[in-house]
């Protein structure tokens, strides 16, 4: 098994055929739904248009776009009766449990910990939980692991943790035999959703909708797609020769000129729990759920990482709350500097900083965003090298005598702020409380690993080498995301 300005979304659906005959054939087989792309071969095989705004066009088997023309206008009225009554009335799921169920094991062949790597600064199953959380249409939201690691990731996400059993936790297990422990430790559950961890371009909108094709138009699986103009050909194992599985050389279209064909993507599986305990996840009455292909990302290879990372930086969803920060807070030492100081013959400190993280404190501020840096008890710096330090950079340094904590809400009650407009860069134990609090918050990439598992965002540069530039360009991102 594999595995509203809405953004990407477009349904393709035949709850009702009571229109007239269009381009799309549909064939109705038990209670399934298919579209099919080869041409009908009986003559009393009705074409019927599923998708509104779709232009008509032939299949790739069936030539150019005037024989499908042609072909419609020969359509019996019986046969049209016939599609549209072979569908059952719409049955409405209300009050049903409907649950989120995303598989995060921890044995990950491809990448160690997949599932929690940091992909643009969020663990990878940090954006389908936000996604699902933010979408406001699941009774729960689980995380099915083995590993506590991610169940600690996944709790802090905002999810349920189902341990999984070792059964169903080895290389060989199928994600439908997790599913199918996950339903009975949860019988309460009448709708389980599946959403595959490694698809980070999935919005709130995109998942409302498929749900609502469940408990509104009573379908009983619904899984996503993205649609693809590939030309397949089949593979003939004793040699090199091949033929055609969705052309006719003959007529080869113009992209134009096809449809393609709708492809599984992986983003996710919704079906009744019913379906899950027969061993199915499409089944019953099925429907798609088409996704634009820039929202179709999946993750299985290392490779496939920055190409993700990119993608979910333009096209993945970064909250539902519009980001309104007035204050970035950053510590000196391990993040503004790299935590060494040097001492000359004469015995002055001097620490060094980049002049990219200098150059990034620039754009901040052209935001009206006010930088102010910290430094403690814990950490101290001498009066002359923080004089020095306010003057490089042109912003204020905070030293904090007391806890952490209780100093820095002080200061953001003193700019009448709130945690939710401060954004916090930290690297140690003392800012675990404050990375947490605050609305957006950061650790470089060599920071302690409390600090690290605190933080909203991990910086992909080290401190005092472009740490804070890196959040810095995180933080505008974030903003225009949420405008």
């Amino acid at each position: 098994m594999p595995s509203g300005k809405r953004p990407g979304s477009n349904r393709h659906t035949q709850e009702r055929v009571d229109h007239k005959p269009r381009a799309i054939p549909v064939r109705v087989y038990e209670e399934c739904i298919h579209v099919d792309k080869i041409p009908p071969q009986n003559p009393h095989d009705a074409p019927v248009k599923t998708q509104r705004d779709r232009p008509v066009s032939g299949s790739i088997n069936g030539g150019v776009r005037g024989s499908r023309v042609r072909e419609m206008a020969s359509v019996r009225k019986r046969d049209k009766a016939a599609v549209t009554n072979s569908h059952s009335p719409k049955r409405m799921r209300l009050g049903t449990h409907k649950a989120a169920v995303v598989l995060a094991r921890g044995g990950s062949k491809g990448i160690h910990l997949k599932n929690i790597k940091p992909l643009a600064g969020v663990p990878l199953i940090g954006w389908v939980l936000r996604a699902s959380i933010d979408s406001g249409m699941f009774d729960s939201v689980w995380v099915s692991t083995d590993h506590d690691d991610i169940e600690k990731v996944a709790k802090e996400w905002g999810a349920k943790v189902h341990r999984r059993s070792p059964e169903v936790s080895s290389d060989t297990s199928s994600s439908l035999e997790t599913l199918q422990e996950f339903s009975k430790c949860h019988p309460e559950v009448d709708i389980i959703c599946n959403i595959q961890a490694t698809s980070p371009c999935l919005h709130p909108e995109q998942l409302k909708e498929a749900v609502e094709m469940m408990t509104q138009k009573g379908y009983d699986s619904v899984f996503s797609v993205v649609r693809r103009h590939h030309f397949r050909w089949q593979e003939i194992k004793e040699d090199t020769s091949t033929k055609p599985l969705n052309l006719d050389p003959t007529k080869r279209p113009r992209r134009q000129d096809w449809d393609g064909e709708l492809c599984e993507n992986g983003s996710f599986y919704f079906a009744t729990k019913e379906l899950v305990k027969k061993g199915l996840l499409q089944g019953g009455k099925i429907a798609y759920f088409e996704m634009k292909p820039e929202h179709s990302v999946d993750i299985d290879i290392d490779i496939d990482w920055p190409v993700a990372e990119q993608r979910v930086l333009r096209f993945g969803y970064f909250g539902k709350d519009k980001l309104e920060l007035n204050l970035l807070l950053s510590n000196v030492s391990g993040c503004l500097t790299d935590g060494q100081v040097y001492m000359s013959a004469g015995g002055e400190e001097m620490v060094s900083i980049s002049s990219i993280d200098l150059a990034g404190i620039s754009m901040l501020k052209r935001e009206k965003i006010e930088v102010i840096f910290i430094t403690s008890d814990e950490d101290p710096i001498s009066e002359q090298l923080a004089t020095k330090l306010q003057e490089k950079t042109n912003c204020k340094l905070r030293h904090l005598k007391e806890g952490k904590q209780k100093d820095v809400e002080a200061l953001i009650k003193e700019k009448n702020l709130e945690w939710k407009n401060v954004a916090y860069l930290g690297n140690d134990l003392s800012d675990v409380d404050c990375l947490k609090m605050a609305r957006l918050s950061a650790a470089p990439m060599e920071a302690l690993g409390l600090a690290l598992n605190a933080a909203k965002f991990v910086c992909k540069r080290p401190a005092g080498r472009g740490a804070l530039r890196n959040f810095i360009e995180h933080i505008l991102q974030q903003m225009e995301h949420t405008k």
